[in-house]
């Protein structure tokens, strides 16, 4: 392995075996809606809520990934991904949270043959955002059933998909699942309750642990995990006890209320007193936390940008997840006195700030607090960013702004790996422009342009440099 410490710009190897791969969501991409027995899920009861999702765009169609699996997988096969990280919709496999449907365990099955043929790992989430309407009608998360079901689901889907499946993650950003979208409002189902919140965290959490436990029992030597969305929350004056105290805040209503249930076995003890006015403890049964740090094989984790916290205000959204087009609360369930504040850095279409060594930071304590003590290895599953593409008449989109984006964070990434963290994959998100839950279809993240009046896949200048790191295991001289 090659490092140039000297030139920050030069070519950068990573080690052998290093899994490259692009991420989407089946909400995201899939279409198809109400196709193959598939019933609504929670996302497409709230695109139908006025001012919900910009423009009322919804997932009818979206990029149609259900009509165009062999296209899409000669694509990734194109752009030398080594696996595809994709989600599986319960409302499609489950429909209405009942019993398997067959139709819709063929598509995944496809899906997976499409991709084994190709040379492509299957990484199969279990649960991105799309909850069967009708388990949310039964209180969703909030309703501790819910948990008990996802375990069922995963079991299903195991039953069809396991000969040829052998990493299963159960969640994706259970962060957004539960405050984004049970106490912010921002995401489906749209509900703003700090309470309501908290509780669907933990049904979440121990969701994982049961479907972890179900899996293990059916395949001992499958690579089982989670994948968080986390960030970090650094003081805006570190002299400044308000400014430390914001960032502790925010940071263990962040990261560390799912991390540490997870990798060791409990809640931290101020986060639980933070949100104590709210019953998360009252949802706790003996037992609970047991199944919720079932050993796992990864962490996935999710990285887009860094914040600076303080206890002063400043204008703008501190979550920063969702556009202003209905009214919203914080997700944090307990930190009003915690504030976001912009830094002046360079900020993508969605106006996050781009903070790659806020990622090296990330994963060397990760690797340090959590996952090098469990023995847990690291995977970065999704990062990427939103600019705004202007493609030429051939639909070609010259964006270096993203190009430049990832170069900088897998230059992170490979710091981090310098420093000994156990870091074995990368995940761009994402391969296409798709449904971008709240945004609709007004924000693109995608290595691929989809024009969504004809639906036809255009890499970008992006999407033709990952290609060459995937190909060649190395990020190239900067020039």
């Amino acid at each position: 392995m090659t490092n140039d410490a000297a030139s920050p710009t030069g070519a950068l190897t990573f080690p052998p075996g290093f899994l490259w791969g692009a991420a989407t969501a089946a909400y995201q991409v899939e279409g198809a809606a109400h196709e193959g027995g598939r019933t609504d899920s929670i996302w497409d009861t709230f695109a139908r809520i006025p001012g919900a999702v910009l423009d009322a765009h919804d997932g009818e169609v979206a990029c149609d990934q259900y009509h165009r699996v062999p296209q899409d997988v000669a694509l990734m096969r194109d752009l030398h991904l080594g696996s595809y990280r994709f989600s599986t919709s319960w409302s499609r496999v489950r429909p209405d949270g009942g019993p398997v449907n067959q139709t819709g365990v063929d598509y995944y099955s496809r899906l997976v043959d499409e991709l084994l043929g190709a040379g492509l790992k299957p990484w199969l989430t279990l649960y991105h955002w799309d909850l069967p309407q009708a388990l949310e009608d039964l209180g969703g998360w909030t309703n501790r059933d819910t948990a008990y079901r996802f375990a069922e689901y995963a079991v299903g889907l195991h039953e069809a998909l396991g000969d040829r499946v052998d990493v299963w993650t159960t969640l994706n950003e259970p962060w957004c699942s539960s405050f984004l979208s049970y106490t912010a409002g921002a995401h489906a189902p749209g509900r703003q309750s700090p309470a309501d919140g908290l509780a669907a965290a933990h049904h979440l959490l121990l969701g994982h642990g049961l479907a972890i436990n179900e899996l293990r029992s059916r395949a001992p030597l499958a690579n089982l995990g989670i994948t968080l969305n986390l960030d970090v929350s650094d003081p805006v004056d570190p002299a400044d006890p308000g400014d430390v105290e914001a960032a502790r805040l925010l940071d263990g209503q962040f990261n560390r209320i799912f991390l540490d249930p997870i990798l060791r076995g409990q809640y931290p003890a101020d986060v639980l007193a933070d949100v104590a006015p709210f019953g998360l403890e009252t949802h706790i049964k003996d037992g609970d936390l047991a199944i919720i740090s079932a050993k796992i094989d990864s962490l996935g984790v999710n990285y887009y940008r860094g914040q600076a916290a303080s206890g002063r205000p400043a204008p703008g959204d501190p979550a920063g997840e969702a556009p202003v087009v209905r009214p919203t609360s914080s997700p944090f369930p307990a930190a009003d006195g915690a504030f976001s504040h912009a830094r002046g850095l360079p900020t993508t279409a969605m106006g996050w700030e781009v903070q790659p060594e806020g990622l090296t930071r990330l994963l060397v304590r990760l690797q340090q607090e959590y996952t090098g003590p469990a023995g847990v290895a690291l995977y970065v599953t999704e990062n990427g960013a939103a600019y705004d593409d202007v493609p030429d008449a051939t639909g070609f989109v010259q964006d270096d702004d993203r190009l430049d984006y990832l170069d900088q964070h897998l230059r992170a990434v490979h710091d981090a790996v310098t420093q000994g963290v156990d870091i074995r994959g990368y995940f761009v998100w994402s391969l296409l422009d798709n449904f971008e839950w709240a945004w609709g279809y007004h924000q693109r993240f995608g290595i691929v342009r989809v024009d969504f009046d004809t639906l036809v896949r255009t890499p970008k200048a992006s999407g033709r440099w990952y290609a060459d790191v995937a190909r060649t295991n190395t990020v190239p001289a900067r020039t």
